[in-house]
């Protein structure tokens, strides 16, 4: 039997296959929340700290790291929509700091073997994080301009440990060192939305979750999204944590009464520092799906998402860009969201497009087949080495029964 194009019998084999990775202890807990066509589907197992603590609940905090990316991409695209960003002029203007940009003639090079750039950095270059500058992949830690992103606290990395750094002071530090490759050339992960979320926040006038809060948050009634869980819904707010390197058993990251999200942070993080829920996420996802409309409330036009949604890459960049082996063989990237390019999987429905936050949480949007999938968890780990995260994807499109 089925419904909305669910099967109930596959449904509860979803069910059943996430609860035992929630009873052989590789998540304390989850939360599932599948939507075809407008009908919901949520499920809800385990706790959400180790060793018991309180139950699991459809409406437990997480913190959603880098699926913060879509949301500045979305924030982004309103100011582009007004004409107070334009893709493809020089950010210059609101970021003076980026101006007159040296490169670095190799990636090992000391800091002062540079050229000039090619050009300036653009809205586009930071939307499709082909700025020339970001994280090194795989991390050698060697080279001096890691060490030299790891000297002047600009936090490259996981979002935990926090930069101390206001946004201005942070803009001035990176301003100091060369970009790795020539805007344009390559795409390197995760620096692109931190300075978007600068570039969101001076082009606005408007501190970055105050412009979240009110351009976004509350028109699609996001309650508990945010930089900062206050100190009455932190009781929601799961456990973080990440699994051992060698024995693979889950170690404390991110506590919840002295979590660093019990206090407003220095730099407001568009890359990896929101905290949600999976149903204020489903808001946002129900935006996008339906081409930036929720009900009765527009956020961004059919064709801006349309342009978030597609592939920006050109096979070129692609070949030039590190990420994992093998990684843009099936994907590619947007303005803050990846899209699926080839059909290799159950669930590699090409056109699908979403992110995955590296502390345990997943989203997708497929609009051929009317879907979204969320996955919260508050495991910490790469998603495509993770079978909490494979059999997740796997177990939405096997209940498609239509």
């Amino acid at each position: 039997m089925s419904t909305g194009g669910w099967s109930r019998a596959r449904l509860g084999r979803m069910h059943d296959v996430m609860a035992r990775h929630v009873e052989e202890g590789r998540v304390p807990g989850l939360v599932t929340l599948l939507c075809r066509r407008d009908e919901v589907r949520a499920d809800v197992m385990g706790h959400q700290a180790l060793g018991g603590g309180g139950p699991m609940r459809r409406d437990t905090l997480f913190r959603i790291t880098s699926m913060t990316k879509p949301v500045t991409a979305v924030a982004a695209m309103l100011l582009v929509e007004e004409c107070r960003l334009r893709l493809d002029e020089p950010v210059d203007r609101w970021l003076p700091e980026l101006a007159n940009r040296r490169v670095l003639k190799r990636l090992a090079a000391s800091l002062e073997d540079t050229v000039p750039a090619s050009r300036p950095i653009t809205v586009r270059d930071l939307l499709t994080f082909q700025m020339g500058f970001g994280l090194v992949m795989p991390p050698s830690g060697s080279l001096p301009i890691e060490k030299a992103i790891n000297d002047l606290q600009l936090s490259a990395g996981p979002p935990k440990p926090a930069t101390p750094l206001a946004p201005d002071e942070w803009m001035r530090r990176l301003g100091t060192l060369p970009l790795m490759h020539q805007p344009g050339e390559r795409w390197m992960y995760n620096t692109g939305s931190h300075v978007l979320g600068v570039l969101i926040a001076r082009a606005s006038g408007q501190p970055l979750e105050a412009f979240f809060r009110e351009r976004i948050f509350e028109p699609l009634g996001m309650k508990d999204t945010g930089f900062t869980v206050p100190a009455e819904k932190l009781e929601r707010l799961a456990t973080s944590y990440l699994p051992n390197g060698t024995t693979g058993a889950l170690e404390l990251h991110d506590g919840v009464q002295d979590s660093q999200w019990s206090r407003p942070p220095a730099f407001p993080d568009g890359a990896a520092g929101l905290v949600s829920t999976a149903d204020d996420y489903l808001a946002f996802a129900r935006m996008l799906l339906g081409n930036g409309k929720l009900g009765s409330v527009r956020l961004l036009s059919r064709p801006s998402v349309e342009a978030m949604t597609t592939d920006q890459l050109t096979p070129e960049q692609k070949v030039a860009s590190g990420l994992v082996p093998g990684a843009w063989g099936s994907f590619g990237w947007g303005f803050g969201v990846s899209i699926v390019t080839w059909r290799d999987g159950v669930a590699a429905v090409p056109g699908r497009y979403g992110w995955d936050g590296g502390y345990g949480t997943a989203w997708g949007n497929d609009p051929e087949e009317e879907m979204i999938s969320i996955l919260m968890t508050q495991r910490g780990g790469y998603p495509a080495l993770s079978p909490v995260y494979q059999d997740f994807w796997t177990l939405a499109y096997q209940a498609i029964d239509d």
